[in-house]
């Protein structure tokens, strides 16, 4: 590692226009937050079902009572062996929101497409203990684009708001909008292709209960869920960054030493 070395004047005088710098960011945050939150609202009108450990839930009984919902969209396809190990270092930060969100009227789910018994085998693997439902048979991840088949993958998918190019099935690795390929640890991580591991995608989206019905208020996908993840705002401030390049990411009980 080569980096400018400095006295500490100098390091105080970069400091102040970083600090200039964040303001201005957090400032930006605030106002993009506010545009966030006066998207229009979209009734949600198809009756989505979700298996769960307390049974076959409808969209509606996701609030559990509250006026509000945020879904995390986990990529654990049918075909995973194991939960991408992405969205599994962001859900390491899950646990201890929950609590947090429904006290502030807000009910939190995680939703993947792999059957329950998957989900739930990896969640005790894992310690985790926030809700997470199965929406394998509905069309909920189809329709809020975080899942997509085969046939869609060869004539080119649209995910994050924009049209990707199309890949063959077969293909060793699999360009996307946000990443020159995906990375093939992570596949192999999930226990699955990249052309497979590919076809589920990550994001969040969130939804109000309004005078019995449901709306949809704004989804976000890829990058727009970089914030959500804990180790990479930690890593953000660490010397050398994420420092990404080499396919680091395990889940967290398979590093070793």
């Amino acid at each position: 590692m080569h980096h400018p070395k400095g006295t500490r004047e100098e390091w105080l005088t970069a400091r102040l226009a970083l600090l200039d710098a964040e303001k201005d960011l957090t400032r930006r945050s605030d106002q993009v937050a506010l545009q966030r939150r006066s998207l229009p609202w979209v009734r949600v009108d198809r009756d989505y079902r979700f298996e769960t450990e307390d049974g076959s839930l409808s969209l509606r009984d996701l609030f559990g009572g509250r006026s509000q919902l945020l879904v995390y969209h986990f990529m654990f396809g049918p075909d995973y062996a194991a939960g991408c190990p992405s969205c599994s270092a962001i859900a390491d930060g899950f646990n201890g929101i929950v609590v947090h969100l429904q006290h502030h009227d807000v009910a939190f789910w995680a939703v993947s497409s792999a059957p329950l018994a998957k989900l739930e085998g990896f969640r005790r693997r894992m310690g985790w203990t926030f809700p997470w439902a199965s929406s394998g048979g509905s069309a909920f991840n189809t329709d809020f684009q975080v899942t997509f088949t085969e046939e869609e993958q060869r004539d080119g998918i649209r995910y994050n708001y924009r049209d990707e190019p199309p890949v063959a099935a077969s293909a060793p690795s699999i360009p996307t909008r946000t990443t020159p390929t995906v990375p093939a640890s992570n596949a192999e991580i999930s226990g699955t292709d990249p052309a497979t591991y590919a076809r589920e995608r990550p994001g969040t989206s969130a939804f109000v209960l309004e005078d019995g019905d449901v709306y949809h208020t704004y989804s976000t996908y890829a990058r727009g869920v970089d914030s959500l993840w804990a180790v990479y705002q930690w890593l953000d401030r660490a010397p050398l960054g994420r420092n990404e390049p080499g396919g680091w990411l395990r889940h967290r009980d398979a590093y070793g030493g």
